[in-house]
């Protein structure tokens, strides 16, 4: 189910479990920090959430066109192998997703990370970095993802915008 979110959730247990990519981008060129990183951080400072970045054994090249080659074999082969599997979720009421959006999609690593998990009872806040295409897919896809979760209306932010998205966060928290 995916519904508007009219709640304050600043004062739930919360975690913060995300996906960035440093390196270059489509958007701004080369980054330290990946974009959805920054917004993860905003979400932390803002809440106090605990943060969980989802990584990749094998790490998407530094160039964006080999990277997004990349991400299209994951996302078409089902197979993204992660470095460490999350944290038990049992006793966090609010969990935060974000991710950029690859080809409309998450990128496989958070499939990979959030398949097989009992969400029932949880409630989930997606949110993205984009250059364009908004949530794309991804609040469905967490829904098919995260069974038993209640889905809240997402956030998106435009990957040139991060530094400046503060108070967007802040909003939509």
């Amino acid at each position: 189910m995916i519904l508007n979110s009219q709640e304050n959730y600043k004062d739930k247990k919360s975690i913060i479990i995300y996906f960035s990519r440093a390196n270059e981008n489509y958007a701004v060129g080369y980054i330290d920090k990946g974009n959805t990183e920054v917004i993860a951080e905003y979400i932390r400072d803002l809440t106090g959430a605990e943060l969980f970045k989802v990584e990749p054994k094998d790490k998407y090249a530094s160039d964006y066109k080999t990277c997004v080659r990349e991400a299209v074999e994951r996302i078409r082969s089902h197979n993204a192998p992660i470095v460490k599997e999350l944290p038990d979720l049992s006793s966090y009421e609010v969990i935060y997703i974000g991710s950029p959006v690859y080809c409309g999609k998450m990128p496989e690593e958070m499939v990979t990370a959030l398949k097989d998990r009992d969400f029932t009872g949880k409630i989930i806040r997606p949110f993205v970095t984009h250059e364009g295409s908004g949530l794309a897919n991804i609040p469905k896809e967490i829904k098919e993802v995260c069974k038993g979760a209640t889905v809240l209306d997402g956030l998106e932010v435009k990957g040139s915008t991060v530094n400046s998205a503060k108070d967007r966060v802040e909003s939509w928290i």
